[in-house]
């Protein structure tokens, strides 16, 4: 096998077609070229060919250039002949390199297209998660209901702990019965204990008092614990906040065993007690009591007002603004659902009167329409255009009275205010109680679309 098949080397196969150097003549007078070899020249070969021919140093002198030229081109060929040839070797170094460039050009477009491929598909993919998270959490129930995940309602046995007082007062019914529960922690869902006695086909007699339970019983314990009679607590009264003087009263009644009409007797004239409003309306303080065998409706009063006395005391009501602050904080209480929204709602009673509005808020209206506890936070069309002393969408100012008994924290945040400038305000979360503040009209009506749309995917509970 020879050193170098041909076609091996470009430029062995080149040096193979040389002819024998006598370029230093004319091509019209050189000698006839000796016939080519039958097998190509090696690169070695070519070489030695090459150099044994050198031309003598005068002669290269004389024409520095024809040596290399005439080399260039084989026997019979000239030199115009052989540099197609040469051109054609460079060429195709140059068009490899051309086709690296390309490639590398393409490789680099096609990172490039793998990069915005990559980005569009984390783009589409958060686009999804945050849809996902929206609806989970705007129909989370629906969807658990739909697909059989729905959370149970009722705590499981062998949870129960600590202690619970729940009040029972006359014309409760399951359902009423079911919110106080879950308001005490006994129950995990406002309706537990109502659908528990739907399912089971119950209804039994409940009588008014005040029961010992304890918290995460589950609905049929709860049941179990509100027929015993044992659980029964005498002569004790649990009061919760936003009671109106009516409600109140009607709660001494049934857990004190004292009648409604000596109750009502002895609020008829508060200035037995040191008030000098119309009446005891804000000034029954909510708590829970317990109080001796045998004591009088005087007596339950009495305590009730040194109650509200001593709150407003602590919290540095001057004794002439003692009436005005009640009636802020009683509007306090109604409107706000968590601790720290209570101090905003007073900031907003604040601006709102210091800038001329009317105060518009629905705690009034329902008051003074006497639509209070119907279940909704929504105030009829009624009670917002009647004209009466307690509503503040027709009135200017505070209302006439208190609109409920206000409690530490009500009458805590009437005394003290949020810093804030805002002029409005609106439960969205009617579970949780979640509220949104705001300065201006345009991000109150944004507000508000939020609220309707969670009562529009919450069957409007509570809206």
């Amino acid at each position: 096998m020879p050193e170098n098949p041909q076609g091996d080397d470009a430029f062995a196969d080149l040096f193979s077609k040389l002819p024998s150097p006598r370029t230093s003549q004319p091509a019209s007078d050189a000698a006839p070229a000796p016939a080519a070899p039958d097998a190509p020249l090696s690169r070695r070969a070519a070489r030695e060919a090459a150099a044994a021919s050198e031309p003598d140093t005068a002669t290269a002198a004389a024409a520095p250039d024809a040596p290399r030229a005439a080399a260039a081109a084989p026997a019979g060929v000239t030199v115009a002949d052989a540099s197609p040839q040469l051109e054609a070797l460079f060429d195709g170094a140059g068009a490899a390199n051309a086709r690296d460039s390309r490639h590398a050009k393409d490789r680099r477009k096609s990172r490039i297209a793998a990069w915005v491929v990559f980005g569009v598909i984390l783009a589409i993919l958060g686009g999804i998660t945050a849809g996902g998270f929206y609806v989970w959490n705007t129909y989370e129930d629906k969807i658990r209901a739909f697909m059989g995940w729905e959370e149970p309602k009722d705590y499981e046995a062998g949870l129960a702990t600590g202690e619970a007082l729940v009040t029972i007062v006359s014309g409760d019914t399951g359902s009423t019965i079911s919110q106080s529960l879950y308001d005490a922690g006994v129950t995990k869902t406002p309706e537990a204990f109502y659908d528990y006695l739907v399912q089971s086909a119950q209804n039994p007699p409940f009588q008014p008092g005040v029961y010992a339970l304890q918290q995460k019983m589950t609905s049929a314990a709860a049941l179990t614990a509100l027929l015993d009679p044992a659980n029964k607590q005498d002569f004790t009264a649990q009061l919760p906040e936003g009671l109106t003087e009516a409600q109140t009263l009607e709660r001494l009644s049934a857990s004190l065993g004292l009648p409604l009409a000596d109750l009502q007797a002895a609020t008829a004239d508060p200035s037995a007690y040191g008030v000098t409003a119309t009446s005891l309306e804000g000034w029954l303080f909510p708590a829970t009591y317990t109080f001796d065998p045998g004591v009088t409706a005087q007596d339950v009063i009495t305590t009730l007002v040194n109650r509200t006395v001593q709150s407003l005391d602590t919290a540095g009501v001057p004794v002439d603004q003692r009436q005005q602050v009640l009636i802020t904080a009683s509007i306090i209480e109604r409107e706000a659902r968590l601790p720290d929204d209570f101090y905003k709602v007073s900031r907003v009673i604040s601006n709102r009167l210091a800038d001329g509005m009317k105060l518009q808020m629905d705690s009034t209206a329902q008051y003074g329409y006497g639509e209070m506890h119907d279940g909704s936070a929504s105030s009829s069309k009624e009670a917002l255009e009647d004209d009466n002393a307690w509503n503040t969408y027709v009135i200017d100012g505070l209302p006439a009275t208190p609109i409920s008994n206000p409690g530490d924290t009500a009458i805590d945040a009437a005394m003290h205010p949020a810093d804030g400038n805002w002029l409005y305000f609106v439960t969205w979360n009617m579970d949780t109680g979640e509220t949104i503040f705001s300065d201006t009209y345009a991000e109150h009506e944004a507000a508000i679309a939020k609220w309707d749309e969670w009562c529009a995917a919450n069957d409007n509970r509570g809206c």
